[in-house]
């Protein structure tokens, strides 16, 4: 580790977070490298850092504390020192291993097309989770808001997002259309138009089982009631329709004790409800039509159901199902009316890349919008929790801007430490805040009778409801 990053020195009062034998060591005075962002980052910064500091002066009475350390990237790095990313600052989280930042801008023309996906790919930073849950008054556009509680596990590396495309016209692109149309393509009734512009779609097995995996480890220890696959896999079969197959064998052949898929739970409680039904009753209930279907996928079909009932029914069947976490899938334009019309059937997400990206939005936007949504980037050994929003160049510097997003990243970041009772400190006391109806702009304009408060004064107001939500563990 190097004693400092991009000319600055690291905190003398504080030490480095350690991984050892899989696990982060984090001591009482972690340095904590953050980014404060452009634009409005600078402003809510400013208040979510005192809001931390505060919480965790009042959980633990100076027994613990963050040593903060400033990084660079984004309009601030490229001022100093001519990068928007400078390889210090990704060395920096590297060695460090849990940070935070602010939104950062996305430059415009050549060079890194987003600084966010760049730091996801230096870092690995494979899983992108997103909490998304209802704060007790907060305005929002769906009757019931307060059934949404999902937590969103995104893979961050791959899909479209690992930007492997070419630029129509291009001799390159030329080439790659030539080589498809003629080789790939040829004999078939497909073909790419000549001025197309390319993007490749990879998904393998590495990407899509260890974000899967991360997903059930969480709700298993937060004891979740389900993990759902979000695909497209009825239309992209060998990459969408692979992740739900990779994802299902995640579950099945790693945390078989602990889970049962839906077409699982439905054999054995049609075993359950009826002892002496046959492998083809059974069958029938599961797949209706199945009299109309081939031969062959009939007797796939029972060869399913005596699969099920002779490997698990002792361990899983006389309704032990039930207490198993359950694995279901769901397409992923029927998620995105789902997660309106019955957001408390779901409770934790696992997406491929894109289709996360919108989910996790749509999710927001019933509560409170990306000025309250946290998220975090995660990967096996690194971890960097960051707002979720634009940086909105036009309210930079005006202390105007809802705080929300990066005060919960930070509380991510606190429960991802260990540092529960400092989290809970600062969400309890964010959501008594709103409940008072002392909130920024965004909220005041659609709550009536509220009290608009500047950025700071937010910050403020969480504070000061400290003491009437704090537990101290002194």
């Amino acid at each position: 580790m190097a004693a400092s990053y991009n000319g600055v020195p690291l905190p003398a009062n504080g030490r480095a977070v350690e991984f050892v034998n899989g696990k982060f060591i984090v001591p009482d005075n972690p340095i904590i490298p953050f980014i404060e962002g452009d634009g409005t980052g600078r402003d809510i910064w400013k208040a979510a850092v005192r809001v931390v500091d505060a919480a965790v002066e009042h959980a633990y009475g100076g027994k613990r504390r963050i040593a903060w350390y400033e990084v660079f990237a984004g309009e601030k790095a490229k001022e100093m020192f001519g990068s928007w990313l400078p390889d210090d600052t990704v060395n920096a989280f590297r060695d460090l291993r849990i940070g935070i930042k602010g939104p950062l801008t996305t430059p415009v023309g050549g060079g890194i097309r987003s600084l966010n996906v760049a730091l996801r790919q230096m870092l690995d930073l494979y899983a992108c989770v997103r909490p998304v849950k209802y704060y007790n008054g907060i305005p929002s556009p769906v009757k019931h808001p307060e059934h949404m509680n999902i937590v969103i596990f995104r893979e961050n590396t791959e899909d479209v997002y690992a930007g492997i495309e070419w630029k129509e016209g291009t001799p390159e692109c030329k080439k790659l259309i030539d080589y498809l149309n003629t080789v790939m393509l040829a004999g078939s009734k497909k073909q790419i138009r000549a001025d197309s512009g390319i993007g490749i779609k990879p998904m393998s097995i590495t990407g899509t089982k260890r974000l899967v995996r991360m997903a059930i480890e969480f709700a298993l220890k937060n004891k979740r009631p389900s993990v759902t696959l979000v695909h497209k896999g009825n239309i992209q079969k060998y990459t969408e329709g692979a992740f739900r197959e990779w994802g299902y064998e995640v579950a099945t052949q790693e945390f078989r004790a602990e889970t049962v898929t839906e077409r699982e739970s439905w054999i054995l409680g049609n075993k359950d409800n009826d002892p002496n039904l046959t492998i083809e009753e059974n069958a029938f209930l599961i797949e209706p039509g199945l009299e109309h279907a081939q031969e062959d996928f009939r007797q796939s079909v029972y060869a399913e159901v005596r699969n099920v009932l002779d490997s698990i029914y002792l361990t899983h069947g006389n309704g032990l199902w039930r207490s198993k976490l359950l694995i279901n899938d769901r397409i992923a334009d029927s998620i995105f009316q789902q997660v309106v019309t019955r957001a408390n059937e779901y409770s934790v997400l696992a997406t491929p890349n894109l289709n996360g990206d919108y989910i996790s939005d749509a999710c927001a936007a019933q509560v409170g919008g990306l000025g309250i949504a946290p998220g975090a980037n995660i990967g096996t050994e690194h971890a960097i929790f960051e707002a979720t929003h634009g940086t909105a160049p036009k309210y930079a510097d005006k202390d105007v801007i809802n705080p929300g997003s990066v005060i919960l990243s930070a509380v991510m970041m606190l429960e991802f430490m260990g540092w529960t009772e400092a989290a809970a400190l600062v969400d309890n006391s964010m959501e008594l805040t709103i409940e008072q109806k002392r909130v920024t702009y965004d909220f005041e304009r659609l709550m009536k009778g509220a009290t608009k408060l500047r950025t700071s004064e937010f910050a403020n107001a969480v504070i000061e409801n400290m003491a009437a939500t704090a537990t101290s563990v002194q």
